[in-house]
């Protein structure tokens, strides 16, 4: 439970009104997320909505044995559960964290009844929803027009905002479904990175040593969403 009086350190509730973070308030429970760990299951009933406040969640879509790609990535700037925001109560995709991550967790219908019980709340959550699939949609295109190597400097990128520190903690093998390629492929990618002097590949682990060359890399693919969520989420939350 959250600290009376006290904002999680999770983005997207610190953005909330004081109104409407009274609602979630009460029953907001910490929990810490193993690498993994299922968030939601596509076709299933969203049972909890979380709010990152450290590590990696990631909504991965799947076609079938050895073919699932990421297609969202949530920290502490978001929130899963988008379904129930837009009144479904199914998930789309898996949902599972990527990275170890500590969460505050409150139950789908404690959620909906906020929802339900403020004019104010399902609105606000809404523009978090259109940053989000703004994102989403921008995977899309960088996965269909860009070289390996701009996704991964991309990919990086968006992590880096999302963890504390520069060490993103990740293996080739999940890499490789994160970036929807083969797993040779994300390894030539990270060579080049290397030898660029971009960052440093040790075992399980990739260290980033320069973001701006990263922004350079990744070729326009990363900005706009980041940019959308600010104008979306944070300047509202400022401008009240």
């Amino acid at each position: 439970m959250v600290a009376k009086g006290a904002r999680p350190r999770n983005r997207l509730l610190e953005a909330l009104s004081r109104e409407d973070f009274k609602l979630f308030e009460p029953h907001l429970d910490e929990v810490f997320l193993e690498l993994r760990a299922r968030l939601e299951t596509a076709g299933g009933p969203i049972e909890s909505v979380y709010f990152p406040v450290s590590g990696l969640a990631s909504m991965v879509a799947n076609k079938g044995p050895n073919l699932d790609a990421e297609v969202g990535i949530i920290g502490h700037e978001g929130m899963t559960g988008s379904a129930l925001v837009m009144g479904d109560d199914r998930a789309i995709h898996d949902c599972y964290i990527q990275m170890t991550c500590e969460a505050f967790r409150v139950d789908a219908e404690t959620f909906v009844s906020a929802l339900r019980r403020s004019k104010t709340l399902r609105p606000f959550l809404l523009r978090y929803v259109h940053a989000f699939h703004i994102q989403t949609s921008y995977t899309a295109l960088v996965n269909a027009r860009s070289k390996t190597d701009e996704r991964l400097a991309r990919w990086l990128l968006m992590c880096d905002d999302r963890v504390v520190g520069n060490r993103l903690f990740i293996t080739h093998d999940f890499l490789a479904v994160m970036l929807g390629v083969r797993r040779p492929g994300v390894t030539v990618a990270i060579q080049l990175l290397e030898s660029d002097g971009l960052i440093q590949s040790r075992r399980g682990q990739i260290i980033i040593r320069d973001r701006a060359g990263l922004i350079e890399l990744a070729n326009g693919s990363y900005g706009v969403p980041e940019a959308e969520y600010e104008r979306l989420v944070l300047a509202p939350a400022h401008a009240s």
